[in-house]
């Protein structure tokens, strides 16, 4: 089986860190958002997909490429016109094999062993306070998939699409991407991954949907932050130190440097970071990153960036330093 994923987006939300790494590339509890991706991936087996780059291309592919075994095919999106054409890029790359469809800013927990075998195609799906951002679904009384509306004003449903999707058959979605771009079908001024799938099921392909409770948005800094915690729930890893308080659910990479610091609940430490004479919590401190003398909740320190000073939110980009220490 083909996993297609998207990732060319430039993460706007999630600036200053966006400026020097792809949003795909973020650290979230110990390792790139796309790495937990891929991961999931390898352990269902799945060995060969597409990678739909675009921004900071370059990063995304030796990153994929030194970390992974997998038969990878890189396509590029230069001008970013929605989902359906980022899809329609790579539809040479659609087999005849039923294929996955996964978003590259989102980490989900769901059994897709289960999703592979279904005798229909399939949409992850998920009930959300505010269907207004989603695209939404709509059932029939038989809970095959009626209508799906991108972003509706007046939603008729709170079951939301959450970037999974499971495609029975790859060439009739590429056939309806060849229509809406060939015809220029457009939805709010982008062609939509939704309009495609809505035109298979017009076209008589039965879908049905899976829940996705185990999702988890990595758009937003808080979001992003929120993620590391789920993550961290699940799996921490830490060693002891000597003159420092390790407090669980943590990640501390091999290479990290501890010293005199209390860490956690809730941190990350990537590799090669080194923290001295500070509190941590709650927080993701990135590869290379230095902190000195500094007490952190809810913040995000970027690669190579250095912060010392006293008690901060902060949500500091690659490569900066922060000083707040008093001379």
């Amino acid at each position: 089986m083909r996993a297609i994923i998207p990732v060319a987006g430039v993460g706007s939300r999630l600036r200053p860190h966006t400026y020097t790494l792809p949003k795909v590339l973020l650290n979230v509890a110990g390792k790139p958002i796309l790495g937990h991706i891929l991961d999931e991936l390898v352990n269902q087996n799945i060995t060969e997909c597409t990678i739909i780059t675009g921004y900071m291309r370059e990063l995304v592919e030796e990153y994929v490429t030194k970390n992974y075994d997998l038969k990878c095919e890189f396509v590029q999106q230069n001008e970013l016109h929605g989902l359906g054409h980022a899809l329609w890029l790579a539809r040479q790359s659609f087999g005849t094999e039923p294929m996955l469809v996964i978003l590259g800013d989102t980490i989900f927990q769901v059994d897709l062993n289960a999703v592979m075998h279904s005798e229909h195609s399939s949409l992850g799906v998920k009930e959300v306070e505010d269907p207004r951002r989603f695209g939404v679904v709509e059932l029939t009384a038989q809970n095959f998939i009626e209508r799906l509306v991108e972003k509706p004003e007046q939603p008729k449903t709170n079951l939301a699409l959450v970037g999974l999707y499971y495609i029975k058959k790859p060439q009739l979605l590429a056939s309806c991407l060849e229509h809406i771009v060939n015809n220029n079908i457009r939805t709010r001024g982008e062609y939509q991954l939704t309009d495609a799938l809505q035109m298979m099921i017009d076209r008589g392909e039965r879908f049905t949907t899976f829940n996705v409770e185990g999702w988890h948005d990595c758009g937003k800094p808080e979001t992003l932050l929120s993620t590391n915690r789920y993550l961290l729930d699940r799996k921490t890893t830490t060693r002891p130190f000597a003159d420092s308080i390790i407090i669980p659910p943590v990640y501390i990479a091999p290479t990290a440097t501890i010293q005199r610091s209390v860490i956690g609940p809730y941190a990350t430490i990537a590799a090669h970071s080194v923290v001295t004479n500070s509190i941590v919590r709650d927080s993701i401190i990135s590869d290379y990153a230095v902190l000195d003398q500094s007490m952190l909740d809810k913040s995000i320190v970027g690669n190579n960036a250095q912060v010392k000073g006293n008690f901060r939110r902060i949500n500091v980009g690659d490569s900066s330093e922060v000083d707040f220490s008093t001379q």
